[in-house]
């Protein structure tokens, strides 16, 4: 299974979990975390290949290759752009191994249309026999879906002479650039020679792309035609088979007709008059009688009922939107399995008239997490966690999902910053985002007085946050004590609020060249710390300022010692020991500083250091994320201090206790995520720390 931004994972049946094949990934490949194909050789089930890159304008994308099921990797570069997390991330598979001589493999690419590799992916030569088109894509533009499948039609494994009929998708805009007048091309030379099929679609008003094609057991191909690239591609749609003659038409979603989605996932079984089709309808949202899903035949399209909608899930969940994949088991065509934006959903009796579902999550994690805050220790609740796409969370038992957020009509889309009153936990304020459609109240602010149970919406916005606007992920809120607030406003100045956010009024601070960091005193709610991080690599240098005021106004720090760089947002970081007023922990990117006396002098710890290879920018910034928790028994200091950065080489997340004189090395070369961020320390757990992955959600280590 492939995600967009949290890697690849391998299922593991005997302990009905998934498991990641990624994590290894270090910090240099954080781009390469997301995944646009997975291609397996079906001559050797150990032998998988990956294609990775988040986005097409960013640069080549990268092969990786394993050959004992992604437990270790090797990787060749690719000569063209990949998007993972680009639209149309579910079309495919772009790539495919010949199944009768696997040293080949074709891929089709987004912007440079087909490839051929001879020798197992580690050289790739364009097919220019059917186009050697390549398009140049800068960021703004609409990335193209580009050669969208490829698909062997041959029923042979392991012949030793190649497949020599092979089907290709090719997507309008590609098309379009390329002078491509058919969406589907066909060769019966194995590649040397293409032909345009014709489709009873061609000629039409509409620009269909093809997301899945599929091969069934009496040698027909079934091919899905819908009116966008997805995730959640919408209408008009048809599924059609083709017996490389012949087009019968078996499905069709039409807005005149029908609900206006899209058809995406694609899975076929048997032969003959008894085949089972499972077909993923996409672009439908929401709760709504008849609305469609999983759509299943078990009469080779004759006839079609929904087995997923309306039926049977636990938990009791809405299942609807990102339908973009389904299959159906080829050993148990009762097991049917298909995914959503939130992860796999699985049925064991999908024949029956109302089949039983069950989400297929266990050990997986594929989140964007943007902000971890853990609470004081007389807390009902472990963590507070703000991330892309799902919200914010309060987080009672690590061990199940969390069930607190704000719901109903104060739902967000994006948590992006998140804080608690350390005198009063219960006191929790959030902020985020809301879908586009949501107007005033989007961006979103709220606050709870119950641990999470119960949510109210902020009377108003800070100046500069825009109603109907979107919200930076930079933006940043903490909490000095119930109802008193400070909103850092992205790319602008904090705000405090005495209300809960119904009135706002503006700190002395300038305007931040970058953004400012907040952090709260928690011994001292009159103590509040601000970091303008000076935007980037090449931007200002840092400024610290604090406050003794509750955050009204701030005072900036003039000491010497304090050397700061400008960072981007995601290299800076505040910790403040909870234990001990005034103590203060600060990284910039490069370097850590800590100051005992609420940030008017610091110490500069001469422990960590970028590592520079030939670009102006540090290929491994030295120190990105810093935070405080309970200390150890017996530890001459009050706090244990945990560290993502560079020490003597080697990167890493690391713990000190005693105040950064000595450092241990927590993760290894094996748990690297491609990348740690949002460190947040426990304060009852000594040695446990909370953390995001690359798009991998949140761990702990304990």
């Amino acid at each position: 299974m492939r995600t967009d931004i949290g890697g690849v994972y391998r299922w593991e049946e005997d302990a009905k979990s998934w498991h990641a094949i990624t994590d290894s990934f270090d910090v240099t490949e954080s781009f390469y975390i997301g995944a646009e194909s997975v291609a397996l050789d079906p001559n050797d089930d150990l032998r998988v290949y990956m294609s990775t890159g988040l986005y097409v304008p960013s640069g080549n994308g990268r092969l990786y290759i394993s050959t004992d099921r992604g437990d270790s990797w090797t990787h060749a570069e690719l000569p063209f752009p990949v998007g993972a997390n680009n639209n149309g991330r579910s079309i495919g598979e772009r790539m495919m191994v010949d199944p009768n001589q696997p040293s080949t493999l074709f891929y089709g690419s987004r912007t440079a249309g087909l490839w051929k590799s001879t020798d197992n992916g580690q050289n790739w030569a364009q097919v220019t026999s059917l186009s050697s088109t390549v398009m140049s894509i800068e960021w703004g533009d609409s990335i193209p879906a580009g050669i969208e499948f490829v698909v062997f039609d041959t029923s042979t494994m392991g012949s030793g002479s190649a497949t020599q009929t092979i089907y290709v998708g090719v997507g309008p805009d590609y098309a379009s650039a390329a002078g491509l007048d058919k969406m589907i091309y066909r060769s019966t030379d194995g590649g040397a020679t293409w032909e345009g099929v014709s489709t009873p679609l061609d000629g039409g008003s509409t620009d269909y792309y093809i997301p899945h094609v599929v091969r069934s057991d009496d040698e027909d191909l079934y091919f899905i035609f819908t009116g966008g690239k997805g995730p959640g591609a919408s209408g008009p749609a048809r599924l059609y088979r083709y017996d490389g003659n012949n087009w019968d038409l078996l499905r069709e979603r039409d807005p005149v007709t029908g609900v206006n989605a899209g058809y995406s996932g694609l899975s076929v079984y048997g032969s003959g008059s008894n085949t089972k089709i499972a077909l993923g309808i996409s672009g439908t949202w929401g709760t709504w009688a008849d609305k469609p899903v999983i759509e299943f035949s078990e009469d080779a399209g004759v006839t079609w009922r929904e087995i997923s909608y309306g039926k049977p899930h636990t938990p009791n969940e809405d299942v609807s939107g990102w339908i973009d994949d389904v299959e159906i088991d080829p050993f148990n065509p009762d097991h049917v399995m298909h995914v959503t934006g939130g992860g796999p959903w699985e049925t064991y009796n999908a024949t029956d008239t109302d089949p039983t579902w069950n989400k297929m999550v266990e050990n997986l994690e594929e989140t964007a997490t943007l902000n971890l805050t853990t609470p004081p220790p007389s807390a009902s609740y472990t963590l507070l966690n703000a991330s892309g796409d799902i919200g914010t969370w309060v987080h009672t038992d690590l061990t199940n999902e969390p069930t607190r957020t704000p719901t109903g009509d104060l739902k967000f889309a994006n948590g992006v910053s998140g804080d608690m009153a350390w005198s009063d936990p219960s006191y929790i304020a959030t902020i985020g985002t809301r879908h586009w459609s949501f107007g005033s109240d989007n961006p979103a602010a709220r606050y709870s007085r119950d641990n999470g149970l119960n949510w109210t919406a902020f009377g108003s916005l800070p100046e500069g946050v825009v109603p109907g606007g979107n919200l930076s992920n930079a933006s940043n809120i903490v909490v000095t004590s119930p109802d008193n607030l400070i909103w850092s406003v992205a790319n602008s100045k904090p705000y405090y609020s005495s209300d809960s956010g119904s009135t706002w009024h503006a700190t002395n601070l300038p305007d931040a060249a970058g953004t400012y960091i907040l952090a709260a005193d928690r011994q001292n709610p009159n103590k509040v710390y601000a970091y303008d991080h000076g935007g980037n690599w090449w931007g200002e240098a840092g400024k610290f300022f604090y406050s003794t005021d509750g955050g009204k106004t701030f005072t900036e720090s003039t000491d010497s010692n304090l050397t700061l760089s400008g960072s981007d947002f995601d290299q800076a970081a505040i910790a403040v020991n909870p234990n001990a007023e005034g103590d203060i922990w600060l990284v910039d990117g490069h370097s850590v500083f800590h100051s005992l006396d609420s940030g008017m002098t610091w110490t500069k710890l001469e422990v960590t250091a970028s590592v520079y290879g030939s670009n102006p920018w540090p290929d491994i910034y030295g120190a990105t994320s810093i935070a405080v928790g309970t200390a150890a028994n017996g530890s001459t200091y009050s706090a244990a201090v945990y560290l993502v950065g560079v020490i003597n080489s080697q990167w890493g997340l690391y713990r000190s206790d005693d105040m950064g004189v000595n450092w241990e090395r927590i993760n290894d070369d094996d748990h690297e995520f491609g990348g740690i961020s949002q460190l947040a320390a426990d304060n009852k757990v000594y040695g446990r720390v909370y953390f995001a992955g690359a798009g991998r959600g949140i761990f702990y280590n304990e």
